[in-house]
C-alpha cells in the first residue's frame, strides 16, 4: 500500500533552512538505495537543491541531478524536478509542490513549514492522501 509521510518542522536547525531536511531525506533514501524524485517547488529552489546535495560533507555523496539537464538522469539517483519538467515518478518521491502527487509512487514524504499560515494546504492534503487510501505518517522534525 503506498504512504505518504509528514514531516512537521519544528528544530531551529530546519527553520532557519527548510531545504536542509529535504537533503537529509534524501541522502537516507540514497542509503537506503531508493531511488528518489524531488518535486521542486520552482527552477531556483531547484538548482538551490542541487547546490545544498553537493555540499552534505565529504563522506555523503548523493549521484543527484535536475531533470532536463543530462540524457543519463534516469542513472542519478536522486532525480529534481522544476515544475516545467515532469519526469516519471519513482519509489520515493519528495514533494515541495503546493498540489498532491498523483498515483504512481510507493511512498511521498511532504515536507510541512513551521509557519502556521502554510500548513493549511497540506492539511488539505493529508486529507486528499487519506481519501485514496494512502497509509499515513506524521514526524516531528
Amino acid at each position: 500500500m503506498p504512504r505518504a509521510d509528514f514531516y512537521l518542522i519544528q528544530s531551529p536547525r530546519f527553520k532557519e533552512e527548510p531545504m536542509r531536511l529535504v537533503c537529509e531525506l534524501a541522502r537516507k533514501a540514497h542509503a537506503a538505495s531508493l531511488p528518489t524524485l524531488i518535486l521542486a517547488r520552482s527552477a531556483e529552489q531547484a538548482e538551490q537543491l542541487d547546490d545544498m546535495l553537493w555540499d552534505m560533507g565529504e563522506d555523503a555523496y548523493i549521484p543527484h541531478q535536475i531533470a532536463g539537464m543530462d540524457e543519463d538522469e534516469d542513472e542519478a539517483d536522486v532525480l529534481i524536478a522544476a515544475p516545467d519538467h515532469d519526469p516519471a515518478l519513482r519509489a520515493l518521491v519528495i514533494n515541495l509542490r503546493d498540489a498532491a502527487v498523483a498515483d504512481g509512487f510507493e511512498r511521498v514524504l511532504e515536507v510541512v513549514p513551521a509557519d502556521d499560515g502554510a500548513r493549511g494546504p497540506l492539511r488539505e492534503r493529508w486529507k486528499q492522501y487519506q481519501a485514496r487510501g494512502l497509509q499515513l505518517n506524521k514526524h516531528d522534525m
